[in-house]
């Protein structure tokens, strides 16, 4: 990934919105990706009943650390260039956007989470996303996470 470059747009910037990266080739400029990210949270209202996000948080957190959310980061927007199709340009940012919010914990976020469109599913649960319900299983976007304390 030598002959690539990161470079952040200021698009919703200005407005404090969220965070975007153009990932380009280093000579040409030319677009190979882009992602956005923003402040989330995993909370209550993102389950169908109380007893499904106790289950949620039972297994993640000890008593004393059972709050009503999470905070989390969002992956608002995720695009590869089609040219760039199978040279793993989406997993290979997605583990730096995981590496950049678990070294130094920027934000002190636990979770990165993505409304990702039904035929992107795959791919994100290919790099250790999970859904966070099963309500959205049949729409055309889902709501998944992953947990930055899963990596060893």
């Amino acid at each position: 990934m030598n002959d690539f470059i990161l470079n952040e747009s200021v698009l919703y910037r200005e407005s404090l919105l969220a965070v975007s990266y153009v990932f380009e080739q280093k000579f040409s400029k030319k677009t190979i990706a882009y992602f956005s990210l923003a402040n989330d949270r995993i909370s209550l209202t993102d389950f169908e009943s109380k007893t499904e996000f106790n289950r949620f948080r039972r297994h993640k957190f000890v008593n004393e650390k059972r709050l009503k959310s999470y905070p989390a980061v969002k992956i608002c927007r995720f695009a590869v260039d089609l040219s760039m199709k199978g040279h793993s340009i989406g997993t290979f940012l997605l583990n730096f956007i995981k590496s950049y919010f678990l070294d130094d914990n920027k934000t002190g976020c636990r979770f990165i989470t993505v409304d990702a469109y039904a035929a992107a599913v795959p791919f994100y649960i290919k790099n250790g996303f999970v859904a966070l319900t099963d309500e959205d299983k049949d729409s055309t976007t889902r709501l998944l996470y992953f947990d930055l304390n899963d990596i060893s």
